[in-house]
């Protein structure tokens, strides 16, 4: 068993670790009802003049994600996906790998010089993107002395 996925470090919340891990199948349902065990991956790119936060949220109305900044500078995304449908008469399911629903909550302690007061999101084809400007960086200044003899 692996403990590094594709490249990324290993997640202890990870349901897929969790699954093959688990072979007598027991932890993946009981992780799959705990309240606030969805797993929502995100890239943190920062760049000149921002943080920006891409968040995979597939099947999130955009009702349904929070944008939130707590204690001054911490980023907080959370939100609730819905419960998936129950199988119905005759049918089971075989495969359930997409998330079946629940909270979802992640914290980014942000760095200073983030200005909380214009963070904007914005919600396009289930990716919740966050951008939080930068303060202008101030430019030194410079003051020519001139020399005596």
């Amino acid at each position: 068993m692996s403990l590094v996925r594709s490249g990324n470090v290993f997640d202890p919340l990870s349901l897929d670790f969790w699954s093959s891990a688990d072979p007598l199948g027991v932890v993946r349902p009981l992780a799959e009802q705990c309240p606030v065990l969805t797993n929502v991956r995100v890239d943190w790119k920062e760049t000149p003049a921002a943080h920006v936060f891409k968040a995979d949220l597939p099947g999130v109305k955009k009702d349904a994600a929070k944008v939130e900044v707590e204690d001054g500078n911490v980023l907080v995304i959370s939100g609730e996906r819905a419960s998936r449908e129950e199988a119905g008469e005759g049918e089971a399911w075989r495969l359930v790998e997409r998330g079946s629903g629940g909270r979802f909550r992640r914290r980014f302690r942000l760095p200073r010089g983030a200005r909380l007061d214009k963070v904007t999101a914005a919600m396009e084809d289930g990716v919740l993107t966050v951008t939080v400007p930068k303060d202008e960086a101030k430019k030194p200044q410079v003051k020519t002395v001139e020399i005596s003899a």
